[in-house]
């Protein structure tokens, strides 16, 4: 339940970028979308029907984003250059469209995201292997 709560206030972090604050998302903004929005329903339908075997289903999405989240911090503090994103057309992976704090971004709150969404499926998985 924990895990789907994260999933759900990233999904509705994400609308709020891009919807109100009209941020246009890059294209390892997409492809962490399509890692995380359907954690959203696979996470809210385990957690609802108590099924363990919604972890077999996320566990995959929820690495796969953390990589796509890891690789665009790195990118966009500058560890990766800047002639190794993937952005072609569009918005640039690599430019500051919001910080927080001075140092919070969108790509690491998307890596942190992911980050606690994987820690609570791993120990999910642990609990149900005892």
């Amino acid at each position: 339940m924990l895990a789907w709560t994260v999933a759900l206030a990233s999904f509705l972090g994400a609308m709020f970028f891009s919807e109100v604050m009209d941020l246009e998302p890059c294209v390892l903004c997409w492809y962490q979308r399509i890692a995380m929005f359907p954690l959203v329903l696979i996470l809210g339908i385990g957690a609802y029907g108590q099924d363990r075997s919604c972890l077999r289903y996320a566990l995959p999405l929820a690495a796969a984003g953390w990589l796509l989240a890891g690789y665009h911090w790195l990118l966009y503090k500058g560890v990766i250059p800047k002639d190794l994103q993937p952005c072609g057309k569009g918005a640039s992976c690599a430019d500051v469209k919001l910080e927080i704090a001075g140092f919070i971004t969108i790509p690491l709150l998307s890596l942190t995201a992911f980050s606690l969404i994987l820690l609570l499926l791993v120990a999910a998985h642990r609990k149900f292997q005892q």
